[in-house]
């Protein structure tokens, strides 16, 4: 493994609090994206935001363990960090990579346990016992460490962006800057589970994308949307065989349930031979 981090010239590796905390000292306009790895060109349009506004871009890859509410999922989560650090070194747009232990992140100073209001137990907090209440905690202690002056994110973990900006406000004057989507051509949403996914899987995903990206441009004309939309879940999941946890449109600013277009949007997740995805459009 070091052997391997001593073959990039373009970054710095850092493996601890002590190695980053000295690196990043002399700088005071430091772009962060905070990644579990599986690097996609998703990852690498946060990158490419950073480096355009930041004078110095840190990513940091860390599988979080204390956001997989299902201990399978965390085990199957694709992980390939020879890659990860080949891709990111190709960029030139990285300056440091933080690589955590558990330890690092996680040491024994105690935190208030973090609740999240009931109003936000809203789409993947419904399903995912604990796991926004994980990646808040750990969002909050990567930012403590880092100290970063922005933070990027992408739109397609939506809910999370959203929780992240609230949680986050005002604590550390660290903005948090959501960035677009990113797709294939296929128009599914770019994400590390896509990995797991067969080329078969892939290409019914693209067909479940293409409907939901009609079904929004159809919806303008329902009068009772989210019922209506029961009734497309219903239909998509004996048509394609799947099982959809949501399906429901949106307000981008609080999350509530929407019944104009304007300023919403619409949110999905299902389960594709037991692989979750998540997508809003």
């Amino acid at each position: 493994m070091f052997y391997l981090f001593n073959t990039f010239t373009q970054m710095k590796i850092l493996l601890n609090k002590t190695s980053l905390t000295k690196s990043l000292e002399p700088f005071n306009d430091i772009g962060f994206v905070p990644t579990m790895g599986s690097i996609h060109k998703g990852h690498l349009s946060l990158i490419n935001k950073s480096n355009q506004v930041c004078n110095k871009t840190i990513v940091s890859i860390f599988v979080n363990p204390k956001q997989f509410n299902n201990k399978k999922d965390f085990k199957t989560y694709p992980k390939n960090m020879k890659k990860d650090l080949q891709l990111l070194n190709k960029t030139k747009q990285v300056d440091f990579i933080y690589i955590p232990k558990f330890k690092d992140i996680f040491n024994n100073n105690k935190k208030p346990k973090i609740k999240i209001n009931k109003k936000d137990k809203i789409l993947c907090a419904k399903f995912r016992k604990g796991h926004f209440e994980g990646v808040l905690d750990v969002m909050e202690r990567l930012t403590n460490i880092v100290k970063p002056n922005k933070i990027f994110m992408g739109e397609k973990d939506f809910q999370q962006l959203f929780l992240v900006k609230k949680f986050l406000k005002n604590k550390y004057g660290t903005e948090i800057i959501g960035c677009k989507t990113i797709r294939e051509k296929n128009k599914v949403a770019l994400s590390s589970r896509n990995y797991l996914l067969s080329e078969e899987n892939l290409a019914l995903a693209s067909v479940i994308i293409r409907k939901l990206i009609n079904l929004k441009k159809n919806i303008k004309l329902k009068k009772n949307k989210n019922r209506y939309l029961k009734t497309v879940k219903n239909e998509l999941e004996k048509k394609f065989n799947i099982n959809i946890e949501y399906l429901e449109l949106r307000n981008i600013y609080n999350l509530k349930l929407s019944s104009v277009i304007n300023k919403s949007r619409l949110f999905v997740a299902y389960y594709l031979n037991g692989v979750r995805l998540i997508d809003n459009l």
